[in-house]
């Protein structure tokens, strides 16, 4: 893989504040919605974008990235890897400062487009297992 798992990138992503999660609805059964609580209770501010608009942790849900207001740190992206470019292009045009793919979540060209752009991208890895390895 094109080397999006350093280890200062990562560090630089879990320490950020603001997290959006692409994919994040209300059923507690999902991966997304098991790491958006890991970093809620980690103190990070966690925003749901789902197309239902579902609430969660007391967020205010969006439809779609677009709609979040305020500055943006990062965005997890709980897509599909063939869905996942989208988001990332639509995370940089944002202005996000970091995008994360987890765990089976892979998509290259997002990736080198995203970094390009000066955006730090961490791909196919767990936000709970990195915290767990740094702390």
């Amino acid at each position: 893989m094109g080397g999006f798992a350093e280890d200062d990138v990562i560090g630089r992503l879990l320490d950020a504040r603001v997290w959006v999660f692409v994919g994040l609805g209300g059923d507690s059964s999902r991966e997304v919605w098991r790491q958006a609580r890991l970093m809620h209770e980690r103190g990070k501010v966690v925003v749901p974008v789902h197309p239902e608009r579902e609430s969660v942790f007391g967020q205010v849900a969006y439809a779609s990235l677009d709609e979040v207001p305020g500055d943006v740190d990062v965005v997890g992206v709980y897509r599909r890897s063939e869905a996942a470019g989208a988001f990332v292009d639509q995370a940089v045009a944002r202005g996000a400062k970091g995008v994360w793919l987890p765990l089976g979540v892979v998509d290259e060209d997002a990736g080198r487009r995203a970094r390009d752009a000066g955006v730090d991208v961490v791909m196919d890895r767990c936000p709970a297992v990195e915290w767990a390895r740094r702390r």
